[in-house]
C-alpha cells in the first residue's frame, strides 16, 4: 500500500472529479492521502475532505507564495490544529524563486509556523525553493528538531538534505524525480536511507512521466515509487511499505485517525 504524503485535493481541478480520483488511487493501491492547506481560507475545504473521507488527512498553514493576506498568528495556527484529523503543519517554509525584495515576512510567518508545530505538536510541512541556507538556519534557530516534519518536494543537495535529515525530518520526492534532466534529484533519492523516505505527488502539480504535463492525481504516487525503486536497485514493495510505515511513523496522529 502506498501514501500520497503532499496533495491539493481540495483545488478545483481535482475536487471536481473526487469520486474518479478515489477510485484511481484505489486501483493503484493508494491507502491514504495528505491533503495542505495553503490558506487559512481554504483550510475548511481541506479539513472537510479529511473529515469526511477515513483515509484523509488534512494540515494547516499558509503557503510562503501568497502575499497580502491576513498573516496567521501562532494561537490561531495552534486553535486549528486541534482536531483528530489535522496532522501537520504547514506548507509552510521560504519561497526566494517566486517572489522577490524584502521577504522579512515570510521569514517571520516560517517561523510562526514552527512556533505552533512545537505549540501543538504537530510536524512540520516545509517548502522551500531558492532558500535553503535561510530555511535550515531558521529551522535551527527555532528549534523545529523538537517536531521534525518533512522536507516536501525536495529539489535542494545532498547537503541540504543531511542537515535537514539532523534535525529530524524526512526527504519527500515528487514526480520530479522521474524527469529526465532531474540528475541532482535523482542522485539524492539513490542516496537518503530509506527509513527517512517519503513519496508524494503535489497534485494537482508535477505529474511524473508518462504524465508529465497533465493533471496530477495521488494515484500517480506510484510512478515516483517505482522510479525511486528503479533508481534505488529495490523493489516496488519495498519502497511502498517502507515510505508507508515513515508516513505513520512521522505523522503520529494519522494512527488514531485512521
Amino acid at each position: 500500500m502506498l501514501v500520497d504524503s503532499h496533495c491539493h485535493l481540495n483545488f478545483p481541478e481535482l475536487l471536481k472529479d473526487l469520486p474518479a480520483i478515489k477510485q484511481a488511487m484505489r486501483d493503484h493501491q493508494v491507502g491514504h492521502a495528505l491533503c495542505i492547506s495553503v490558506t487559512l481560507d481554504d483550510f475548511p475545504q481541506v479539513l472537510a475532505l479529511a473529515e469526511t473521507n477515513a483515509n484523509f488527512f488534512a494540515s494547516v498553514g499558509v503557503h510562503p507564495d501568497y502575499e497580502n493576506i491576513t498573516e496567521p498568528s501562532v494561537e490561531e495556527l495552534v486553535r486549528l490544529a486541534d482536531h483528530p484529523k489535522v496532522i501537520a503543519i504547514g506548507e509552510t517554509g521560504l519561497d526566494y524563486f517566486r517572489l522577490t525584495g524584502d521577504l522579512e515576512w515570510q521569514r517571520q510567518r516560517f517561523r510562526r509556523h514552527i512556533k505552533a508545530a512545537i505549540a501543538s505538536d504537530r510536524p512540520l510541512v516545509i517548502h522551500t525553493r531558492n532558500a535553503a541556507e535561510d530555511t535550515l538556519r531558521i529551522m535551527q534557530e527555532e528549534g523545529a528538531d523538537q517536531v521534525g516534519g518533512v522536507m516536501h518536494c525536495f529539489t535542494e543537495s545532498l547537503a541540504v538534505a543531511e542537515r535537514a535529515m539532523d534535525m529530524g525530518f524526512y526527504i519527500s520526492f515528487s514526480g520530479i524525480v522521474t524527469f529526465k534532466n532531474a540528475t541532482t534529484i535523482k542522485g539524492v533519492a539513490k542516496s537518503i536511507p530509506l527509513n527517512r523516505l517519503l513519496i508524494e505527488t503535489d497534485s494537482p502539480y508535477l505529474a511524473p512521466i508518462p504524465h508529465r504535463g497533465k493533471t496530477n492525481q495521488p494515484s500517480y504516487v506510484r510512478f515516483v515509487a517505482t522510479e525511486l525503486a528503479d533508481l534505488r536497485g529495490d523493489s516496488l514493495v519495498n519502497i511502498a511499505n517502507a515510505s508507508t510505515e515513515n508516513f505513520f511513523t512521522l505523522f503520529k496522529r494519522a494512527h488514531a485517525a485512521h
